[in-house]
């Protein structure tokens, strides 16, 4: 795992809520640094095996109550990274804003060190090839991220943990989720979007990495908002072209601005990473799209694989 946990997190107790695609990553590196993982799931069969990793386990709905006796005492690392319910603003709503809202009552009166949330780059609105960083307005350009944005606000408003940190994420690709690689591979001749629009990416292994080096930091104000993404700033023609390259197939033509999935197009613009890596000494074991998508072309288990 690139950028992974190496510190010794041996008598540290973690909790992550949200054990998916990247969560149930972050349980693993913290368990395998030596921490007492705790871990929530809607997914039984997430948490079987998880559980059969020696995690405690508790498969429930974040937004209610009722997990909240399953974790007892207090926390060094608090890890809120569930995924949305639906498509929908009532699934993004209880999933991420009456999650955090449950959280943050779980949280009162208990010792908590440090409580991570990852948010997105989509609370971002900028477009037209802005190059954004942390002091950006973050309005949110949809229903759904403006969800996100209210997320965002409950959790850096309160003090229920020593530290509170937002990570917006770009957006994550990695083993058996690519997107475009799938795309490519399906042998499609046509894509929506333009070539010349940039896409922000970041892999799910420098995400976990990311979230280590928060829990590690030495010095960080009680508050902190950081974007997480890699150095590629490339373009949806530039990646597309290259695992074209990479694998025999002919170049696609572009479609032009047509929604895909009924979704609007995201604004193009360049999301800088310079913050986290001043401020934590994070860099991203996979700095382009290249490095990443090289490892899941060569990658035996992966290929053919879909998202």
């Amino acid at each position: 795992m690139a950028n992974a946990l190496h510190h010794n997190f041996s008598g540290w107790r973690v909790v992550v809520f949200g054990a998916g695609y990247v969560g149930s990553e972050v349980v693993r590196a913290a368990a395998a640094g030596g921490a007492s993982v705790c871990a929530l799931t809607r997914n039984p069969a997430v948490a079987g095996q998880l559980a059969s990793q020696g995690v405690q386990v508790h498969v429930g709905n974040l937004a209610g109550d009722d997990w909240h006796g399953a974790f007892d005492g207090d926390f060094d690392l608090v890890v809120d990274c569930v995924g949305a319910g639906g498509s929908g603003i009532e699934g993004y709503r209880e999933s991420y804003l009456l999650g955090m809202h449950s959280i943050l009552r779980w949280c009162a009166g208990r010792g908590v060190g440090t409580l991570v949330y990852t948010s997105s780059t989509s609370v971002y609105a900028q477009g037209d090839g802005a190059r954004i960083d942390e002091h950006a307005e973050a309005s949110g350009r949809s229903p759904q991220s403006q969800v996100l944005v209210a997320t965002e606000e409950a959790l850096l408003s309160t003090e229920v943990a020593r530290r509170r940190v937002v990570l917006r994420l770009a957006g994550i690709y990695g083993p058996a989720r690519h997107h475009l690689l799938d795309l490519v591979r399906s042998g499609a001749t046509e894509v929506a979007g333009v070539p010349g629009q940039h896409l922000n990416v970041i892999h799910r292994d420098d995400v976990v990495g990311a979230i280590m080096a928060v829990a590690r930091a030495g010095e960080l104000p009680a508050t902190a908002v950081f974007n997480v993404c890699d150095d590629g700033e490339a373009t949806r023609g530039e990646i597309l072209g290259w695992l074209c390259g990479e694998l025999g197939r002919p170049a696609l033509r572009f479609a032009g601005v047509a929604p895909e999935g009924g979704r609007a197009p995201v604004p193009d613009r360049i999301i800088s990473n310079a913050w986290i890596k001043q401020s934590l000494g994070w860099r991203p074991g996979y700095r382009s799209f290249r490095d990443g998508y090289a490892g899941l072309l060569g990658s035996p288990e992966d290929r053919g694989a879909r998202k």
